[in-house]
């Protein structure tokens, strides 16, 4: 017998009266009948204490009996309801519970395929991005190789500046080559410092990065979640992860912050490709002004060489010439001085035969014949030997200018010299290092 159990015998059915009446009669109350019989014992127990052993009656044998059979009966029907009852609420929580867990894993799968649609859009515009800034720092090396390159030809220009400022007289002519050099290196440092700050704007990557790395974290955790069942050995209660909810953004907001992202990142690989191109047009036409200048350049220097050249030509030829008159001039002078030398003797006789002759005494004194001739020879002679005079002036005055002629055109052939010396031996023979289109294109 097990300790704190009470045993109850069997109720015992008299057949006779259940075959009388049907059924045992039904008491209301079970306590009710074991108070009556208590009753009913107390008084009759008083009066037949001497003659019955027995504590109740038959009939409150047969009551009592039926009172619980009653109860047992009731509480049987109860009994069975309250399984019907529970058998239906386990029946729908089951179904309810295995639908909703259904329904969540669906849900998790469909979470799981926005959430990878989402992610692979988020790798390609990572790829295209990182594809992009790869683009541009390129672009930027080039660049940067473009202005350095531009140093030789600035290097060049300013060293053809200085020797050709050794240049004298009317060889000093203005350059302007270094000044479209300085605007291209302008220009180019500008799209330059254009380019570093569009890189800088490009890091929306890392932004782009970091919502990948936590969609991928969130793929992890769903997907895990979506492998549990009822038979998972790593799940536990959490009561207090439902409290969290309220501290997380909706759906429609998460898709919003990605969609930003996105567009985002797709303005500046716009905003990238269409400076890419504005640096590829900028880079081209520099070099092909720069080289257009240059060979402008080259051809002037050419053209400047071969003007200089001739030039020289024709000022050593006239030089030449000059020489010649000169030697002529002075032998001329020579000529011309001895001629009024030769003047001299004829008229000091001339001049002397009309002295004497105006010793002549009283009518001798006369104007003969001889003293016509000897007037007119002396009148000849004077005018002779002031022409002679004059001549000479003017063939002195023609040797000082053709002297002055002289040093003039040796000077400037001494100039020409000078600059071709610079032009084509200095000038031209440095500018044949002169960087190519594909140096000045940052290749």
């Amino acid at each position: 017998m097990i300790p704190g159990q009470i045993l109850v015998s069997r109720p015992y059915y008299d057949t006779r009266v259940v075959a009388q009446n049907g059924s045992q009669p039904p008491l209301a109350n079970p306590e009710d009948a074991v108070k009556e019989n208590v009753n009913a014992a107390a008084s009759s127990g008083l009066a037949t204490a001497g003659y019955r052993s027995a504590k109740y009656s038959p009939e409150e044998w047969f009551r009592s009996n039926s009172a619980l059979l009653n109860r047992a009966a009731a509480d049987r029907s109860r009994g069975e309801m309250v399984c019907g009852e529970s058998r239906a609420l386990k029946a729908e929580t089951d179904a309810a519970v295995v639908l909703r867990q259904t329904e969540g894993t669906k849900r998790l799968g469909e979470r799981l395929q926005e959430i990878h649609r989402w992610r692979s859009e988020l790798e390609l515009f990572i790829e295209r991005m990182s594809s992009e800034t790869d683009l541009l720092i390129g672009e930027r090396r080039r660049l940067e190789k473009a202005l350095d390159a531009t140093e030789i030809p600035f290097a060049i220009a300013s060293d053809n500046l200085q020797c050709r400022q050794r240049r004298t007289g009317v060889d000093l002519v203005q350059d302007r080559e270094v000044e479209l050099i300085r605007s291209v290196q302008a220009l180019l440092q500008k799209t330059l410092d254009q380019t570093i700050n569009q890189i800088r704007r490009v890091v929306v990557k890392q932004t782009l990065e970091l919502d990948w790395s936590d969609k991928q974290e969130a793929y992890g955790l769903d997907e895990e979640c979506g492998r549990m069942n009822n038979r998972s050995r790593d799940t536990q209660l959490h009561p207090s992860s439902a409290l969290l909810q309220d501290q997380v953004c909706d759906e429609e907001l998460w898709r919003k912050f990605t969609r930003d992202n996105l567009r985002v990142a797709e303005r500046e690989e716009t905003a990238s490709q269409a400076l890419r191109r504005l640096i590829q047009r900028i880079l081209q036409e520099s070099a092909e002004d720069l080289r257009r200048q240059c060979e402008v350049v080259d051809g002037a220097f050419t053209q400047r060489c071969q003007e200089m050249s001739q030039m020289k030509t024709q000022l050593e030829l006239r030089l030449a010439q000059i020489l010649e008159q000169i030697g002529a001039q002075e032998r001329n002078i020579s000529k011309l001085q001895e001629a009024v030398h030769d003047k001299e003797a004829p008229l000091r006789v001339a001049q002397s035969r009309l002295h004497y002759r105006t010793l002549r005494p009283n009518m001798e004194l006369c104007r003969d014949q001889p003293q016509l001739s000897l007037l007119g020879e002396a009148s000849q002679l004077s005018s002779t030997v002031a022409a002679l005079q004059r001549q000479l002036c003017e063939a002195l005055t023609s040797l000082s200018e053709l002297e002055e002629s002289r040093l003039k055109l040796e000077k400037e052939i001494s100039c020409k010299t000078n600059s071709l010396l610079i032009d084509r031996e200095k000038c031209m023979t440095h500018r044949t290092r002169y960087p190519t289109v594909t140096a000045l294109s940052g290749y």
